[in-house]
């Protein structure tokens, strides 16, 4: 019998008329009327495949033996640094996009929300819409936001505690995913370093604060996914612990990092790109941590055409590497993403 296949990763873009007029005028979000390219301000990006859209993704799926996928809400689509009344609309809008997806094809997609915590009461509300009138039940957040003075802080900072706490009453199952690092690292936006090697340290930093805090322990109803297996989260853990040890000082009421390693309330997907990353996470939290991403359809996830890439690739090049066995392999396209999302 074949493994059922579940991609813990994946995004969909609404067609070009889906997307109100304001998202276009404001330059907040739109997409050109031929599909070429997604834009938003002076920022615009190459669609590169045509599985960026929901009849396409279906063949895809099928194509690739994918029985079904949690789609993430667009990182493009956080608000960090925009006004009140701006998120609001621009959430709104995707949320909405998100709930008509996942009722419209609830065999196929389990879709999720996002809320922007600089607002939180607005943040609040809408985690209560999400979840009560549209039955959207994947918490969407970013590293890290942008406060009212213009700071960055992470998604785990304390102020932020009032939204993981519903989210714990809800029991809901929460994504972190990075975004919007040239806005807060000073260093020229080149050879796509912001996407190669910064997203993976806000992910690092999300989840060092994530641990310092003790969240796993404090809020148990919640089952919390690292995207892109948070691969310098996993690099830093003996430095982190060598730090908390070293100067005791500096961690005064935090939680050594120790208590979250292997927590069974915190998932990483298996977007790492490389055999002996994925070997390093196995050995760092255990196979059962573990769900399978696929980051599609973007050139950076596990797409075909991408050098000799194609979704599913990793896990079996660690098969062949006898990283993983095959009854491991099974959990991580299946069980382990059931349990994140609290379905099993």
């Amino acid at each position: 019998m074949s493994v059922k296949k579940i991609n813990a990763h994946s995004h969909l873009l609404p067609e070009p008329s889906q997307i109100p007029t304001f998202m276009k005028d404001k330059k907040l979000f739109w997409i050109d009327e031929d599909k070429k390219y997604m834009r938003q301000g002076e920022w615009s990006r190459p669609i590169t495949d045509p599985s960026f859209f929901v009849d396409e993704k279906l063949i895809w799926m099928e194509k690739n033996n994918i029985d079904h996928a949690v789609v993430i809400t667009l990182s493009q689509l956080y608000g960090n640094g925009l006004n009140e009344r701006d998120v609001n609309d621009m959430i709104r809008f995707q949320n909405d996009f998100q709930a008509h997806l996942q009722e419209t094809y609830s065999d196929k997609f389990t879709c999720g929300f996002v809320v922007q915590p600089r607002f939180m009461d607005q943040a609040l509300r809408e985690v209560e819409r999400c979840v009560v009138e549209k039955g959207l039940r994947v918490l969407c957040l970013p590293t890290h936001f942008q406060d009212d003075s213009g700071q960055w802080k992470t998604i785990s900072h304390l102020s932020v505690m009032p939204l993981f706490e519903l989210a714990n009453h809800y029991n809901l199952a929460i994504e972190i995913h990075p975004y919007d690092g040239q806005k807060f690292i000073q260093l020229a936006d080149q050879s796509w370093r912001f996407h190669l090697i910064w997203m993976l340290a806000q992910t690092a930093d999300a989840l060092h604060f994530y641990a310092l805090n003790g969240l796993a322990d404090r809020f148990p109803n919640i089952r919390t996914c690292f995207a892109h297996g948070c691969m310098l989260g996993q690099a830093s853990f003996g430095r982190r612990m060598q730090g908390f040890e070293g100067r005791p000082d500096l961690f005064k009421g935090q939680s050594s990092p120790e208590r979250s390693n292997a927590h069974p309330n915190i998932f990483f997907d298996t977007l790492v790109h490389d055999p002996l990353i994925l070997k390093l996470l196995i050995d760092r939290v255990g196979t059962s941590q573990i769900v399978w991403g696929l980051d599609d359809p973007y050139p950076l996830g596990e797409m075909e055409g991408v050098g000799d890439s194609y979704p599913g690739k990793l896990l079996d090049d660690a098969i062949n590497a006898n990283i993983l066995n095959k009854a491991e392999q099974k959990q991580i396209y299946h069980d382990n993403v059931l349990r994140w999302l609290g379905k099993m």
